[in-house]
């Protein structure tokens, strides 16, 4: 065993070697990082915690605020309710006493498809259908004005309004159409503008008169009954051959007709989208598609439309929603301008179209150029997009057209008789000393006149009809000179020209066709 040192005595002084010191060294260098980098966690830690509790201070504030709102908008609604059921009394038994006094004094006999000089007497023939709640009768009175679609839209608010249930009377009104045309082999024509007219016309007649638009008068018998229609169009899309094959204005419908009764379903979201891009469009469907609930899903949208080449829709729809940032319109049109020129040329280079290649080519190219400059003039991107090229351009593709529908100048000397289908005559053909007209058939030889006989003097003039007389007229084949043969004065019913002018007459109406006993005269 080793013995212990004494602490008294001496002990030689060892001196720490260099690989220990640098040892410690590095042991307080990582000491030191390891704080520094724990005080920068705890530091984050600690803004973060901060952001998170001011962001849900802010939507403490923001709940309490919206819970204050929600209660009060409550209240008022729950107060309102007495008042807006007043008000409903009492139009219904006025509306109820004014169709009394309609019914019997029967100022409905008359034609309600008549004749209207201005817009009292629409809206008064128009009033007078909805206080009978006729709802027949008031849309064959629609249908037959569509040239006064503006005037209609103006009045038909005011004439729904006399309504006892103007709700039911609307459903009623256009059930002929929507949700199935039942019209049948008479169903042609598209009556979906007429369909949105009357819908888009109730949303103000069916508004709350005490709080508004955030509670629609339409009690739940009739909101039922929409839904029930909804979900019977829903179904018929199978009939109609799928979604790709409705028609826009059907879609239009339907979507006006679950707006203005308030039925929008949350999940038939999908459907809308669907529908939507379908009809893209149309001039309507972006607000309708706000209107829906689609406004969350709407740059997917716009990247889908841009994807089919329908860049025009796709600005209609970035406006709407405010999105013009995340996709600028001007490359937006540009492209489509460039993939209109590029579809063009294909037409072109079709060896299939090979007769109407130009044709459709242009059109193609003429149809873009309208978008495009109708889309600049909405929005007021000249500054950017500069129109008077893209009109010069568009100008001479009409010009083009123009020039190729544009008849084939026929001469004068070509013109075709309309009587008896030879040629016509010169327009100056009186005028001319060279010109000569003829109806001589094409089958007649060319010869000379013998000389006249020559006779005494003492014999007087012309004492009988002359032998022959020398009548020139132009072979219209052969460009060239014939006579008539001479006549012979002792043939009977023979009948000749007695002066200059009647033979000047004869050879005009020869000439015109007219002068059919010349005719048998000199040629048997």
């Amino acid at each position: 065993m080793g013995s212990i040192p004494d602490p008294g005595e001496l002990t030689e002084l060892t001196d720490p070697s260099f690989d220990e010191f640098q040892h410690r060294t590095s042991l307080m260098t990582g000491c030191t990082l390891t704080w520094k980098e724990l005080s920068d966690h705890i530091s984050s830690l600690e803004r973060n915690l901060m952001r998170q509790s001011e962001s849900l201070k802010r939507k403490i504030e923001t709940l309490d605020s919206d819970t204050k709102a929600s209660l009060d908008s409550l209240k008022r609604r729950e107060h309102s309710i007495d008042d807006s059921v007043k008000i409903a009394i009492n139009q219904v038994e006025l509306l109820k006493n004014y169709a009394l006094k309609s019914l019997n004094e029967d100022d409905l006999e008359g034609n309600p498809d008549g004749e209207v000089d201005d817009g009292d007497g629409i809206v008064q023939l128009l009033k007078s259908t909805c206080l009978r709640m006729d709802a027949n009768v008031f849309w064959n009175f629609v249908i037959v004005r569509k040239k006064e679609i503006d005037l209609l839209r103006e009045k038909i608010p005011a004439a729904l309004s006399e309504c006892i249930d103007p709700a039911a009377f609307v459903m009623e009104a256009i059930s002929d159409v929507f949700p199935v045309d039942k019209r049948g082999g008479e169903g042609g024509n598209d009556l979906g503008w007429a369909c949105v007219l009357i819908l888009e016309s109730l949303i103000p007649v069916v508004l709350d008169p005490v709080i508004g638009k955030s509670r629609m008068l339409v009690t739940p018998s009739v909101k039922d009954k929409a839904k029930a229609i909804a979900e019977r169009w829903k179904r018929s899309l199978e009939e109609r051959g799928g979604i790709d094959n409705v028609k826009t204005p059907d879609v239009h419908t339907f979507f006006q007709h679950l707006i203005t009764f308030g039925i929008v379903n949350k999940e038939d979201l999908e459907l809308y989208r669907k529908l939507v891009i379908g009809s893209a469009w149309r001039k309507q469907m972006p607000k309708l598609a706000v209107s829906l609930g689609l406004s969350d899903t709407m740059p997917d949208m716009i990247e889908e439309l841009i994807s089919k080449g329908q860049h025009v829709d796709a600005v209609h729809f970035t406006y709407e929603v405010r999105l013009v940032d995340k996709f600028p319109p001007v490359p937006l049109l540009k492209a489509f301008l460039k993939d209109a020129r590029k579809a063009a040329s294909s037409i072109l280079e079709d060896p299939d179209n090979a007769g109407r290649a130009a044709q459709l080519a242009a059109r193609k190219e003429q149809s873009a150029l309208r978008a495009v400059i109708k889309c600049i003039e909405e929005y007021k991107l000249e500054s950017q997009l500069p129109p008077e090229n893209l009109k010069k351009r568009l100008e001479q593709l009409e010009k083009t057209k123009t020039e190729k529908r544009k008849p084939a100048a026929v001469p004068a000397n070509k013109r075709t008789r309309a009587s008896n289908g030879g040629p016509m005559p010169p327009a100056k053909a009186g005028r001319s000393t060279n010109a000569y007209v003829s109806s001589c058939p094409a089958s007649l030889t060319i010869f000379s006149s013998p000389p006249h006989p020559q006779y005494p003097t003492a014999v007087p003039a012309y004492p009988s009809p002359p032998a022959m007389y020398d009548v020139w007229i132009q072979d219209p084949t052969r460009r060239s000179l014939c006579v008539l043969p001479r006549s012979s004065p002792s043939s009977p019913g023979q009948f000749l020209p007695r002066s200059s002018h009647e033979l000047s007459c004869c050879i005009r109406g020869y000439s015109n066709g007219l002068a059919p006993a010349y005719q048998q005269a000199y040629y048997g």
